[in-house]
């Protein structure tokens, strides 16, 4: 198969979903002209009305990760095209719906999130239970993503001819002290966004050329755990006109970069798809069903994204109308596009050994090859864009994190904002923000290894979760819900098998791991209690008024 047949049936695909689906979906949920929370509770800290664009680049690197990425390659294991149709089927009509009916429904009620669009829609117990549920969730990933991208910046003295995570940690640094920049000049200094953006490109471009010529950040994995760990806490209590916004718009233009050059390297390159089309139903152990929908996860569903979307995004929205549905379903779009960009890399390189990010990097690195950039050096930039989306999104994280413990400690008030303070010492900025990481910390020193191959199912538990509120809400507005009632339902079952299989798995594995299953047993019950709850409220109630 060439490698064009699938880059643009895949671009074809999303434009025509943009256009019609998309159209669909803003027209029945009608998007208005109202004010936006962004304005309504403007404080400068968590509600700040912000550019379409800006708000784009932030909303689609912090959904990204390296989700889009990893997810695809890993499970190419069952062939290239039945992860492509999910990409593609899931991006249209299960991801975007998710993440752009999240959204709508968060700007909709204040900007909360999705703990309370089901307190309000649905009933206060079953906020109570996902909001617990979502920020141990959070702690986790921020956990994991701080391992991740320190260990992608570490440098080993042992090793001083690798250096391409100094090379990646030196320039990510120069983008956090650039972004800040950037962030004074537009929201204090009010410097125009298009002159602001071309020399923060700039920049952003001599950030890299400096990262990779003078490698000087050369720590080593535990010095970087603690320096991301400072960036962290800074990224959840400052302004997040300040810190967060400008360095996920900056490094938007680093991701855009690489698609660009992927999408043009294809092109030249047009490689045919060595990897097979399809390799069975069971792989090494593993059904296609549920495993391919819970290990492909950013490329075409996540639940992360519906926190975002109703997290950081909803609360810096300008217009509802156009940019609800740009940026919530526009960018689960581009996400589906770099998943099948993932999917050619690896397609490519069927035999190529290594991580995920490693067959990424060489794959685009050798499409981009083809108009005069070195391999070497796109191998490093394909790393740092990789960094980039992990960094991304743990900073996001981290403030959801604090946005959920206030939540929870809130209680049945008043969600508290970063400008008020409840009784509970938890609805503070500061202590949420402190709790939220301590946990993520002990994760750390536990070894969130241990019980991470319990997040993808963990993940597609809160994108179906996150579709019941969306189908309260929408019912609960006196209209009929299909367009995310059929994806609740598969998401569900796609939940509900993979847990099965996780705990029966680890019960009957010659070393039996008894925390996952216990954890897999914990899942399922939360999932049942909150089916229990959607159907006593939208279906007995909706029965009792008529």
């Amino acid at each position: 198969m060439n490698s064009l047949v699938l880059l643009f049936g895949g671009i074809a695909v999303f434009l025509v979903a943009y256009i019609a689906y998309g159209g669909f979906l803003a027209k029945k949920w009608g998007l208005s002209d109202a004010p936006t929370p962004a304005h309504t509770k403007r404080d400068d800290i968590d509600y700040v009305p912000a550019d379409a664009k800006v708000i784009l680049g932030h909303h689609f690197s912090s959904i990204a990760g390296a989700g889009p990425i990893t997810g695809p390659i890993l499970a190419s294991v069952f062939g290239w095209f039945p992860v492509y149709l999910w990409v593609l089927i899931g991006s249209v009509f299960i991801g975007g719906v998710h993440d752009f009916g999240s959204l709508v429904a968060s700007l909709r009620t204040e900007g909360k999130g999705i703990g309370e669009i089901i307190k309000e829609n649905i009933s206060p117990r079953a906020k109570s239970i996902f909001n617990w549920y979502a920020w141990l969730t959070i702690t986790l990933v921020v956990a994991a993503f701080t391992d991740i991208c320190a260990a992608t910046f570490a440098y080993d003295a042992a090793k001083p001819e690798l250096i391409t995570g100094a090379q990646a940690g030196t320039a990510s640094m120069l983008f956090i002290l650039l972004a800040v920049a950037f962030g004074f000049m537009v929201y204090r200094k009010n410097a125009p966004l298009a002159l602001a953006s071309i020399a923060g490109v700039v920049l952003l471009a001599l950030c890299i050329w400096f990262g990779y010529t003078f490698p000087i950040l050369k720590f080593s994995k535990l010095t970087w755990q603690i320096i991301l760990m400072v960036y962290i806490t800074l990224a959840s209590i400052l302004p997040v006109w300040l810190l967060l916004q400008p360095r996920d718009y900056l490094c938007s233009f680093l991701l855009y970069a690489m698609m660009i050059g992927a999408f043009v390297g294809i092109l030249i390159r047009h490689p045919t798809i060595e990897q097979p089309a399809f390799t069975g139903f069971v792989v090494k152990n593993q059904t296609m069903f549920p495993f391919l929908f819970v290990t492909v996860a950013c490329g075409a569903i996540s639940g992360f994204h519906s926190l975002i979307s109703s997290g950081t995004t909803s609360k810096q929205i300008n217009r509802e109308r156009p940019d609800a549905q740009v940026i919530g379903y526009g960018s689960m779009l581009i996400e589906g596009l770099l998943a099948v960009i993932a999917i050619i890399a690896v397609g490519y390189v069927a035999k190529a050994s290594g991580s995920p990010a490693q067959i990424f990097a060489n794959g685009v690195a050798w499409f981009m090859s083809s108009f005069g950039v070195p391999e070497s050096l796109g191998k490093v930039f394909v790393i740092l864009a990789y960094s980039a989306f992990a960094l991304t999104s743990l900073d996001t994280a981290t403030r959801i994190g604090r946005y959920l413990m206030q939540e929870i400690a809130a209680g049945k008030g008043t969600t508290a904002t970063a400008g008020k303070r409840g009784k509970n010492p938890f609805t503070n900025i500061y202590v949420a923000t402190a709790g939220t990481i301590a946990v993520s910390i002990a994760f750390l020193v536990y070894g969130y290894q241990k019980i991470w191959p319990i997040f993808g199912s963990a993940n597609q538990l809160l994108a179906a979760l996150a579709l019941l509120a969306v189908t309260a809400w929408v019912v609960k507005h006196g209209k009929k819900s299909w367009e995310t009632i059929v994806p609740l339902f598969f998401m569900f079952a796609v939940t509900l098998t993979a847990l099965f299989f996780i705990i029966r798995n680890n019960l009957i594995a010659e070393k039996p791991n008894y925390i996952l299953s216990v954890m897999g047993c914990v899942l399922t019950f939360l999932a049942i209690l909150q089916i229990v709850e959607g159907v006593r409220v939208l279906v007995l109630k909706k029965g009792e008024k008529k």
